[in-house]
């Protein structure tokens, strides 16, 4: 009897220790886990999302947009300063919009939208939040748009600050220093 006792209490306490605890966040939901990006990842995370959001246009008979490298530096910006702002808003630090950002950075187009994004998703992710929303989804489906800019910064928590813009008429150029075609 004894050892039937034993066993048991055995069996019940290997049973609490199985799988790990699922860490919990203050709001009470599991909290989000770090998708760390390398700075060797930056092309190939900006060719994915641009994929994604041209996949979504495609398939409602859109054409593809072109990454435009002035919409990709004034994005860049944008998401590190509202990384020193800790607020994910489309105002700069200095008051400055987004129209005034591309223009500083040479777009020489019309900015048509600007998506913004403060989170620990993936750029597919993202870009599918972009799409549960109507104004943000507005902005990747703008019939009227042909260049955008993609980028973000991670703070060395993990988390991510991503900006999407997207404009008319300014050009396809990479910003990665490849001409592309048009």
């Amino acid at each position: 009897m004894k050892y039937l006792l034993a066993i048991c209490g055995l069996a019940a306490l290997s049973a609490c220790s199985g799988a790990p605890a699922v860490q919990l966040g203050p709001d009470g939901q599991p909290a989000q886990r770090v998708y760390q990006i390398d700075e060797s990842q930056r092309g190939e995370i900006t060719y994915r999302m641009l994929d994604s959001v041209n996949a979504l246009r495609q398939a409602r008979g859109m054409g593809p947009l072109q990454l435009n490298a002035a919409l990709t530096a004034a994005a860049a910006t944008h998401a590190r300063d509202m990384a020193v702002q800790n607020r994910p808003w489309h105002f700069g630090s200095d008051g400055s919009s987004p129209l005034v950002r591309a223009q500083r950075a040479g777009y020489g187009g019309t900015l048509l939208g600007e998506d913004i994004s403060e989170t620990y998703q993936t750029e597919t992710q993202t870009v599918g939040d972009w799409m549960n929303q109507t104004g943000t989804r507005e902005v990747l489906l703008n019939r009227d748009a042909t260049d955008v800019g993609i980028s973000w910064y991670q703070e060395s928590a993990g988390k991510l600050w991503w900006v999407i813009n997207t404009g008319r008429g300014g050009g396809a150029s990479s910003p990665y220093g490849m001409a592309m075609a048009q």
